[in-house]
Order: C-alpha cells, then sequence, then structure tokens
C-alpha cells in the first residue's frame, strides 16, 4: 500500500490510501486523524486502509491533491552514513573545498565497526512539489538522495534478524545540506546542526510504501536530476550496514517508537559535493525511485 498526506479543506492535514490505478487516492481522514495515527494503530490500520481501497468512500484525483510529506511531523528523525563510496567521494572533494586536502586521510575505523547517525530536526519536514527555502546564512547548497524507512512497530535491543518485523514502510528523503555550514561547525568534531538544521531541509515523499511492496532496498534503482540533467543513475546496493544491524545499534538500551523515520544514507554519487558542484536559486531536484515514485522539488533564495 502507498499512503500519503494531503491537504484538505482550509489547510487541514489529511491522510489518505494511493489506489491501485495510480490516479486516485481514497480518504482515509473518516478513520483516523493522521497517518501517524494509523501506523500507531497497528494491524488494525493496515486491515482498515485495505478495506477502504475494496469500495473507497471518497475517491479523489491524485492531480488535483497537494502532497505533503507522508509524515509531516514525524515523531523522531535520525539519519546515517552507510554508503562508503558517497563518504569517500565527498571527503575527497570537502577537503579540497577547505583547503585541507590529506590524500592519506581514511575512514574512521567505527564506521566499518558500526552504524553511525545523527539526530535531525522533525519539525523541518515538508513533501513533493513544495519549494526548498534557501537558508540565509549558507551559499553553497546540496541535495542528498536517500531512502528513509518508518518504524511501525514498538521495539527496544531489536535483533537484526527480527527488524523486519518493526518496519512501516519506506519513502524517499532528500536530505539537504548547507555544505560551507556543515564542513565548518563539523571541524569542532560535533553536529551537523546548522549544516542540516533550517526550515525545509527535510524533504518527504512523495509517498509512504509499505514494507511488503518494496522488498529489498539495496535491489531499487535510483536517479537524481536537476533540471532535466541526470546527475547519479545507479543502485541502493552498497550498503557498510543492513537495515537489521542499523535498527539493532539504534535501539540498544533504547526504545524505537512507532513514527519515527530514519534515513539510510546518502547513496554513492547521490549529492552533488561528489562531482564537485553545487546548486543555484531557481533549480528543480528530481529523485525516481523505483517502487517509491518520484519527489520533485524547486529551489527558492528569498
Amino acid at each position: 500500500m502507498r499512503f500519503v498526506t494531503y491537504a484538505g479543506e482550509k489547510g487541514a492535514q489529511r491522510p489518505g490510501l494511493l489506489l491501485e490505478d495510480g490516479a486516485t487516492v481514497a480518504d482515509l481522514g473518516h478513520l483516523y486523524p493522521s497517518l501517524l495515527a494509523l501506523i500507531d494503530a497497528g494491524e488494525d490500520g493496515l486491515a482498515a486502509a485495505r478495506k477502504e481501497a475494496q469500495a473507497p468512500a471518497k475517491p479523489l484525483p491524485l492531480a488535483g491533491l497537494r502532497l505533503l510529506a507522508p509524515l509531516p511531523e514525524p515523531r523522531q528523525l535520525r539519519d546515517c552514513m552507510v554508503y562508503e563510496k558517497h563518504l569517500k567521494q565527498a571527503s575527497e572533494q570537502g577537503q579540497k573545498l577547505t583547503g585541507a586536502e590529506n590524500p592519506k586521510a581514511n575512514i574512521p575505523p567505527v564506521w566499518y565497526a558500526q552504524p553511525i547517525y545523527y539526530k535531525g530536526n522533525r519539525f523541518s519536514v515538508i513533501g513533493t512539489e513544495t519549494d526548498i527555502e534557501w537558508p540565509a546564512y549558507a551559499e553553497l547548497l546540496d541535495f542528498e538522495l536517500e531512502l528513509a524507512l518508518v518504524i511501525g512497530r514498538k521495539g527496544k535491543d531489536i535483533a537484526p534478524e527480527k527488524a523486519g518485523d518493526h518496519i512501516f514502510g519506506y519513502m524517499i528523503f532528500n536530505d539537504v545540506s548547507a555544505r560551507d555550514a556543515q564542513m565548518a561547525e563539523m571541524q569542532g568534531q560535533l553536529g551537523p546542526a546548522k549544516g542540516k538544521d533550517f526550515d525545509t531541509g527535510n524533504v518527504f515523499g512523495p509517498w509512504l510504501v509499505t514494507a511488503d511492496e518494496v522488498g529489498d532496498i539495496r535491489d531499487l534503482h535510483v536517479r537524481a536530476a536537476v533540471n532535466g540533467e541526470t546527475v547519479a543513475d545507479t543502485t541502493a546496493s552498497d550498503m557498510q550496514h543492513e537495515v537489521g544491524k542499523i535498527l539493532a545499534h539504534m535501539s540498544a538500551s533504547e526504545t524505537l517508537y512507532p513514527g519515527e523515520v530514519i534515513g539510510l544514507g546518502t547513496i554513492g554519487d547521490c549529492c552533488l559535493l561528489e562531482h564537485g558542484r553545487f546548486l543555484a536559486p531557481g533549480d528543480t531536484i528530481e529523485f525516481e525511485v523505483e517502487k517509491l515514485g518520484t519527489l520533485r522539488n524547486r529551489l527558492v533564495r528569498h
């Protein structure tokens, strides 16, 4: 199933289900006040959505809806870095930009030993076809194409082989980055903070696809483009740490809750820094991910 959140009357947020035709949406607002509430309901929520899909009370044309992020305010936001190619290429280009080139610099051993992640701003979330606002303090803006999972079942000390039991589904994540701010602040051995934390900096969508329809995320084909020009065309296959290990590490002596969003890291080649370039005001960013849809946003600078 493919779930959405859309803007209803007077801007109210309404949960919906994209029907099999891919062109109409079944409104679920009479069943649950939000997609988060449906996720909280567990199997009952999924069963209610399936029943509604068979005979939708209020089908709506997708083309007439303004889609928001599937979870406009997730319970928690964490983001990993698990693709070695991205890390190597971004580090090399970052060193060139800062003038601190060190060809002997290596990825720290801890990155190979355990998943590395940070907690982001869960309030700075937008969806597809919504403008990304350029942060006033930054000059070097970048996109990052990631896959994100949503927790569907509460868990603590989750065994790697049981991770699938706790995943509700997946969606596309554009982790927008102010590279000049990020590279400056992380020299202080903490962060990222303002390199990531600004309004509209976390883009999710266009919908949230249940895990049973996605399968192994490593098999998914991904494409990133700017103004129609393909920047990256690859797959999500080369993960240093698989999802089971990520959830096991995060949930060690810590409870994960339904509605948490976990970014799985920038896929190799899937940011402009890796290619030695950056975004410009007015650029349109488009991510296409197999089974997960197309996420599209324009960058504006006021």
